[in-house]
């Protein structure tokens, strides 16, 4: 177990008398409480303890003691006085050495601590498989947590402390550590620089991104904000985050003016503030200079390495890089052909004027991989160009977080489902705040048939992109699916005003389940009101109707469905609406028309409730092995 004081250096530096004084009482409440709990104090680093135990129950239950008393001796102190400590436990085998201990199972605990919320408590995944029936303390997941220096991403919990409720009724207890980068105001005389001030946006929540101790709002959450007057308390709480970034960029010709200040969201204190002025060939210096304020301001220590990531420069050409601005403008906003087009072109630019651009060849790479998805490119074709887009991609630049992201989304297309969970996690472990890389672990285990990892990574990508409709509507499925109905429709009440589409979605099907015919209607004409034309209002329409047995209608919905000529991914509407009119042979052929086209949609074939009867045919149990031999899951 490592303790920490929160803010100790920073006190030591204002007053050290008073910091010192601090850790003496640290060290009289927590001493008795390791006795009561077996634990040897191995060291003290400073404000730190390094404490070993004879198990895992002793090491948490002594952990939440020390909280408590801590929590309970600051009720009594002026809030300058107040000691805030954060937690960590590990378990597994140490070295002793001159009465100190050293292996992974320190430095794993080490690293632990720091992702732990000020007065909080966090465990490694083996620590909680060792406590979880043995405590009334609720542990709660984070998620998989790339860690510095540890090789592959853990899983960490969270201790759900019971005095929580009552201290966020009094007061936000926004976490510092989680920032949002507000968007960038544009005051560039040009309107059509816009780009450039969304670019300088999106640059920084990358950069402050690969500091793995800090964790980064989505670029698609704080976009909402865009243009939006809103109190940094109330964007905090949306957001769940406790530091804010906002500035605002000045481009005219080669010159550049840059602002930034940094606010604690709870206190909207302004922490910091500066303005950067230079040539347009100085911006990268300026993204790496705030992020390395930023982190200085939020007591990150940072090694060189760090600093060596934050200065690296994306390319020398500064044309080619702002055609890559433009591109990434053009992609991000656009969900049709022609700007996914447009997109492209606009990458492909970037490629001849520096054909080392690594992220200009993952930009092609996903316009590519979206044009096939959608339809418009055949999808045997584009693999060949995604993989050359790649591993250009990669050659310079190994470490490119993105690219191994959307080298994950290849290999689940190409049906490599242990490649593309590899990839997706060494995404996570260069840029842990990627919720797309979560995303991707959530459409693995849907495959492999783990519901607990699938509700895991849905909720950590959530976490990191709370207002985005897509990570909305996975974590509603991610209840629904698995059962959690309770914890569906509380997500779905919370979130209907950020995302309403796929609130109706998920609702519509809710009701289906409940044979709520009515209600289902209701929430489906609610959908086709704001969506008219998607291809869910006809195959869901065709759904409810073989439900309420009008099988006429549901055999047009068939035709229609046929008639908008979308390639294999329509087998997957098809196959649910014969399901609903109790044709077995229907669904089964339709499935299987997908499975060989690379496009089954696993995650409703497997889980949703409106699918179970299927699941009792032998076809299903054939069907899934076909799924698992075809992921590389069975030989």
């Amino acid at each position: 177990m490592f303790t920490d004081m929160v803010g100790y250096t920073t006190l030591g530096q204002r007053n050290e008398t008073l910091s010192l004084a601090l850790v003496e009482e640290q060290r009289k409440v927590i001493r008795p409480i390791l006795a009561r709990h077996h634990g040897r104090e191995v060291k003290t680093i400073g404000d730190a303890f390094l404490v070993d135990f004879p198990n895992a129950v002793d090491a948490v239950r002594c952990a939440y003691d020390i909280q408590r008393a801590i929590r309970e001796l600051n009720l009594s102190l002026a809030s300058d006085k107040r000691i805030h400590l954060r937690i960590g436990v590990h378990v597994g085998e140490v070295v002793e050495s001159q009465g100190d201990i050293l292996g992974d199972a320190v430095n794993v605990a080490s690293r632990i601590e720091p992702l732990a919320e000020v007065g909080g408590i966090c465990v490694s995944r083996q620590v909680y498989d060792f406590v979880r029936n043995k405590m009334d303390i609720p542990l709660s997941s984070m998620g998989s947590m790339a860690l510095k220096n540890v090789s592959e991403p853990m899983e960490v919990y969270k201790m759900v402390l019971p005095w929580e409720k009552e201290t966020a009724t009094a007061s936000t207890q926004l976490d510092r550590n989680r920032v949002a980068v507000l968007p960038f105001a544009n005051m560039s005389p040009d309107p059509n620089d816009e780009y450039f001030a969304d670019g300088m946006t999106e640059e920084l929540i990358d950069r402050l991104a690969q500091l793995k101790t800090l964790r980064i709002i989505s670029r698609t959450s704080v976009m909402k904000y865009k243009g939006e007057k809103k109190g940094a308390l109330d964007v905090g709480k949306e957001l769940n985050a406790g530091s804010l970034i906002e500035g605002s960029v000045r481009k005219a010709g080669n010159r550049i003016r840059v602002t930034v200040q940094l606010i604690a969201a709870e206190s909207e204190e302004h922490l910091w503030s500066s303005h950067y002025d230079g040539s347009l060939d100085d911006i990268f210096a300026v993204q790496s200079e705030i992020a390395e304020k930023v982190a200085g301001e939020l007591k990150i220590q940072l090694l060189q390495s760090d600093k060596e990531s934050l200065g690296k420069k994306p390319t020398e050409n500064m044309e080619a890089y702002n055609n890559f601005l433009r591109g990434r403008e053009l992609f991000r906003k656009g969900a049709d052909e022609p700007s996914v087009r447009q997109a492209l072109k606009t990458y492909e630019k970037a490629l001849e004027l520096d054909p080392s651009f690594a992220r200009a060849h993952v930009g092609v790479a996903e316009c590519h991989q979206s044009l096939a998805t959608a339809g418009y490119e055949h999808y045997d074709a584009m693999i060949p160009i995604v993989k050359a887009s790649l591993k250009r991609a990669l050659e310079p630049d190994p470490d490119l977080a993105e690219a191994h992201a959307s080298l994950a989304v290849l290999r689940l297309n190409e049906d490599d489902l242990l490649g593309a969970e590899t990839e997706a996690r060494k995404a996570l472990e260069l840029n842990p705040s990627l919720p797309e890389a979560y995303a991707m672990l959530f459409d693995v285990a849907a495959v492999k048939g783990d519901t607990e990892e699938m509700v895991r990574t849905a909720e950590t990508a959530y976490r990191l992109d709370p207002i985005t409709p897509n990570q909305i509507f996975v974590l509603g499925n991610a209840y629904f699916y698995t059962g959690r109905e309770k914890e569906a429709l509380e997500h779905w009440r919370r979130t209907e005003h950020l995302a309403p589409t796929a609130t109706y979605q998920t609702m519509t099907l809710y009701y289906l389940s409940k044979g709520d015919i009515e209600s289902a209607r209701e929430q489906h004409e609610r959908f086709e009101r704001l969506r008219p034309n998607s291809n869910w209002v006809v195959y869901t329409g065709g759904f409810i109707d073989a439900t309420a047995g009008e099988k006429e209608k549901a055999l047009d919905a068939i035709k229609k469905i046929e008639e908008r000529n979308m390639g294999p991914i329509a087998y997957n509407y098809v196959a649910y609406v014969y399901h609903a009119l109790g044709d077995m042979d229907g669904y089964f052929e339709n499935l299987n028309k997908a499975l060989e086209g690379h496009f089954l949609n696993a995650l409703p074939v497997r889980y949703s409730p409106l699918l179970a009867k299927a699941r009792e045919d032998p076809r299903y149990g054939e069907l899934m092995e076909k799924l698992r031999r075809q992921s590389g899951l069975a030989k």
